[in-house]
C-alpha cells in the first residue's frame, strides 16, 4: 500500500540574509488531520519558515511540498491549498464584517449568499455582528475573523502565526475549540505560539528549533519523557519536568528581542 502523502513536507530549507542564517537545514513534515506546532524564541526562524511555506520568500536551498505541490516551483497550485492568518491581520476598517467575507470570498471565486455569511459568523461568535465595521470590533473578534477569513475557501492546510497573542483566556479557549473543529473537518493546522499551555493543549507533535536548527521533535509527552532527564532542562525545573522546562533548556533562557 502506497504512504499517504503528507499535507506538507519540509526539506532542508536555508533561509540567508545576507551573510546570516536565519534557517539552517529545517526539515519536518506534517501528516494529514495533525495540528502541529512550531516552538521557538524570538528570532529562532519561525518567521522564515512559515514565509517560504507560504510562498513569500526563496530559499537558498531546500524544497517545500504543500499536498504534494511544489511550493518553489508551483506556487499558485501550493497557495490554491493555504489559509493564513497573521499575527497581526489588516483588513478594510470602513467596511462591515459581512463585506470583508464576501470579498474575500471573491478572491477565492465563491459566492456566498447572505445566509451563507451569517452561519460562518455565528460559527466564530459573530453572528449578531453582521453589519458591523471591521473597526468596531473588539481584539479578540477581530482574532476570530481574520480566522474566519483564512479558512473561508476551506484550505487543506492552515497556517496560523500567534493565533492567541493578546486574547484573554475565554477568547483562547474558543480560539482552540474553533481550531480543533477545523481539523474534525478534515483540515490540518500549523501554528506557531510561545505558549507551552497552548502547545500542549492543542498540538499532536511540536518542533522546538532555535538559530534555524531543529532541536526536538515529537509529541509534546514525548518531548518532555526524552529530554527529563537533560542536565540543561533540569536546570530550570521545579518539580515536575515540563514542556517550558524542555524548551528553556534547549533554547537558553536569555531574553530575545
Amino acid at each position: 500500500m502506497t504512504a499517504a502523502v503528507p499535507i506538507l513536507a519540509v526539506e532542508g530549507v536555508t533561509v540567508r540574509y545576507g551573510s546570516r542564517t536565519a534557517v539552517d537545514g529545517l526539515s519536518f513534515s506534517i501528516e494529514r488531520g495533525e495540528i502541529f506546532g512550531l516552538l521557538g524564541p524570538n528570532g529562532a526562524g519561525k518567521t522564515s519558515t512559515l514565509s517560504v511555506i507560504e510562498g513569500l520568500l526563496g530559499p537558498a536551498s531546500g524544497s517545500v511540498l504543500v499536498d504534494g505541490a511544489d511550493a518553489l516551483n508551483a506556487p499558485l497550485e501550493a497557495k490554491a491549498r493555504l489559509g493564513v492568518q497573521l499575527q497581526a491581520s489588516s483588513f478594510q476598517d470602513e467596511l462591515t464584517i459581512e463585506q470583508l467575507a464576501r470579498l474575500y470570498a471573491g478572491l477565492y471565486g465563491l459566492r456566498l449568499r447572505r445566509g451563507d455569511i451569517r452561519d460562518r459568523l455565528h460559527a466564530v461568535g459573530l453572528g449578531d455582528e453582521l453589519t458591523k465595521p471591521f473597526k468596531r470590533l473588539s481584539g479578540g473578534q477581530q482574532q476570530r475573523f481574520s480566522l474566519l477569513i483564512a479558512v473561508i475557501h476551506r484550505p487543506l492546510l492552515l497556517l496560523l502565526d500567534e493565533p492567541t497573542a493578546g486574547l484573554d483566556p475565554q477568547s483562547r479557549r474558543l480560539l482552540w475549540d474553533r481550531i480543533e473543529g477545523l481539523r474534525a473537518d478534515g483540515g490540518s493546522i500549523l501554528l506557531t505560539t510561545h505558549s507551552m499551555e497552548e502547545a500542549q493543549a492543542v498540538c499532536d507533535r511540536v518542533a522546538i528549533i532555535d538559530h534555524g536548527s531543529l532541536l526536538a521533535l515529537g509529541s509534546p509527552a514525548g518531548i518532555v519523557a526524552e529530554h527529563k532527564d537533560d542536565p540543561r532542562v533540569l536546570r530550570y525545573a521545579h518539580g515536575e519536568v515540563t514542556l517550558e522546562d524542555v524548551f528553556i533548556g534547549l533554547t537558553g533562557s536569555a531574553i530575545r528581542d
